[in-house]
């Protein structure tokens, strides 16, 4: 069951046949990740073909890893697999 884990805390976990795997990376369904660990980041950044990514910072026991965790609120054709998927990364462990 593939998880993600900062500082400690389980920030998602989802059925191996839920999440998405896109250019190696894992994609967990928002209904898997533990909300009350993310908070909206001003980040935003492009991806050629997947659309514009929006940022959430990863918290757990007050401790902030700006900018963890990314979603495409609107994903292009080509990517529209992940709408409503969350991926994470900076330190964000995610095992299988």
């Amino acid at each position: 069951m593939p998880t993600a884990t900062w500082n400690g805390a389980v920030i998602a976990q989802a059925d191996s046949a839920a999440i998405e795997l896109v250019e190696g990376t894992t994609y967990f369904p928002l209904a898997a990740v533990h909300q009350q660990y993310l908070a909206p980041s001003d980040k935003h950044t492009v991806c050629g073909w997947k659309g514009t990514a929006s940022y959430y910072d990863v918290v757990v026991d007050g401790k902030v890893n700006a900018d963890a965790a990314w979603f495409y609120p609107e994903p292009k054709d080509a990517a529209k697999q992940i709408a409503g998927y969350v991926a994470f990364w900076r330190g964000v462990q995610v095992s299988a």
